[in-house]
């Protein structure tokens, strides 16, 4: 379990794919451990995702979260604006009612 104020690292697709190449070969993780300076237990769950069980983890290396907008014209940002603002006023002449 992480302690608070632990640091994580972090290891690209390219250090993870050479870690799992030498465990196909042969190596144990804990022998990869000790050359790389990496957790046995970050490479043995590093196996366990890419080769072990793939199908159990497909989002592996996917972006989270709400996809970004993009190449939105000015006329698309003016057409938000005036949808903001007669919300806006939507809800003052609601808030006015009561």
């Amino acid at each position: 379990m992480a302690s608070k104020g632990q640091k994580f690292n972090k290891y690209n697709e390219e250090i993870i794919s050479e870690v799992l190449s030498e465990l196909m070969t042969g190596k144990s993780s804990l022998q990869i451990s000790r050359e790389r300076n990496i957790p046995a237990k970050t490479i043995r769950g590093w196996k366990l995702k890419k080769i072990l069980h793939p199908e159990m983890y497909p989002n592996q290396g996917k972006k989270r979260g709400r996809q970004k907008e993009k190449d939105l014209t000015k006329e698309d940002w003016k057409e938000r604006y005036e949808i903001l603002k007669k919300y806006q006023a939507f809800l003052k002449a609601q808030r006015e009612r009561k």
